[in-house]
């Protein structure tokens, strides 16, 4: 199967959203802006501004312990949902009675998931634990749900196919790397220029999953479209220069050791937005990484054409690549390594999916009635 990547003149931009205007007591308010700032570029509130809220002090607690930004968000919404449930009282006022009910509301009402249930209790371990500075023993007491292990959604070699064949351009080039070298939504859309090895046919994937690094396989068969992009790609950087643009984020504090690296080609995106945004502390022009909804939003009118019978989303073609080198051959380790899997056994779930039915074995119907002339219905 050929990769054809048809490149247009522009892609079309997913809608703007605003930021979220956020409760005092849980976040800075904020007017959103609809100048393709992206949400994580939001700062806390400036040190002697104001009296700090418990939104401003989570949030730099965790910075302080440099968890992922998605962390961030997700627990400060946990916290700003529990401040609601509990009537917007004092967090530092409730206990392990308030605590239990809105764990217990979100099973029985929410209905949501064991993991989901257990994201939250987290979160508020850290709300009391490392930003209200209270070690409370009831803290260690609360039930944790059990989670059970679910089956990863796998696609077909030929089931993959039909979904690449109904995408094209930018959407389509993104798609064969997730399935073609095991990434993941984010780690796609975050490629630099620099993560990019032609030579020796490998992506390096930075900050993954547990800020861990890793290596993984640049699939052949993307090659020679991902050159045609990136010189595009360098194009548009060259016309930004002109324009006294061409800034991207840099990670940590490398934009103040590294002076003007953000203007670099290596530290460009491999997929950038389509439109620019202004950092407000610095004044520069930058671009952000192309919106993952791009993708998403993709897959989806492909799965539709395609008429799968599957749920099927970005990660589904992370767990068809490592099931499809399992059923080639590849040794487990070797599949562990590409995925980037802290433990063996989180990579074995995949052994249980392979095409030749549980554990291999033949089954008893297929052996009495595998000769054929049996009408079942």
């Amino acid at each position: 199967m050929s990769l054809r990547v048809a490149i247009g003149p522009e892609l079309e931009a997913p809608p703007l959203r605003p930021w979220s205007l956020v409760r005092p007591c849980f976040g800075v308010v904020r007017e959103g802006k609809d100048d393709g700032t992206p949400a994580d570029a939001r700062p806390l509130r400036r040190p002697g501004v104001g009296r700090a809220q418990p939104g401003d002090r989570a949030r730099a607690a965790m910075r302080l312990r440099h968890l992922s930004r998605r962390t961030e968000e997700a627990y400060v919404g946990w916290m700003r949902r529990f401040w609601e449930f509990s009537g917007r009282r004092d967090p530092s006022e409730l206990g392990a009675e308030q605590v239990t009910a809105f764990l217990s509301s979100l099973a029985t009402l929410g209905r949501v998931s064991a993991a989901t249930q257990n994201q939250a209790l987290a979160a508020l371990l850290f709300l009391y634990r490392d930003v209200l500075g209270r070690d409370l023993p009831w803290l260690d007491g609360l039930v944790r749900a059990e989670l059970r292990q679910r089956q990863p959604v796998v696609m077909s070699r030929a089931e993959v196919r039909a979904l690449l064949d109904r995408m094209d351009g930018v959407p389509r080039l993104m798609a064969t790397l997730l399935y073609g070298a095991g990434l993941r939504l984010l780690e796609c859309c975050r490629l630099r220029v620099k993560d990019v090895d032609l030579d020796r046919n490998q992506l390096v994937v930075r900050s993954g999953k547990g800020d861990k690094d890793r290596v993984t396989m640049l699939p052949a068969i993307a090659r020679p479209a991902l050159v045609v992009w990136m010189e595009r790609v360098r194009a548009q950087r060259q016309r930004d220069l002109e324009r006294d643009a061409g800034w991207v984020e840099l990670p940590n504090a490398l934009a103040r050791k590294l002076g003007s690296a953000g203007r670099d080609w290596p530290w460009q995106w491999v997929f950038p937005a389509t439109r620019s945004y202004v950092e407000p502390a610095t004044g520069e022009r930058r671009r952000h990484h192309l919106h993952e909804t791009v993708l998403q939003h993709a897959v989806r009118r492909a799965v539709l054409a395609a008429g799968l019978n599957k749920r099927v989303t970005c990660h589904t073609f992370r767990h068809s690549f490592a099931t499809h080198l399992l059923e080639d051959g590849s040794d487990v380790r070797t599949v562990q390594e590409l995925l980037g899997h802290a433990d063996v056994s989180t990579t074995m779930i995949y052994t249980h999916v392979l095409n030749r039915g549980p554990a291999g074995v033949l089954s008893p119907a297929d052996r009495l009635l595998g000769g054929g002339g049996h009408e079942l219905v």
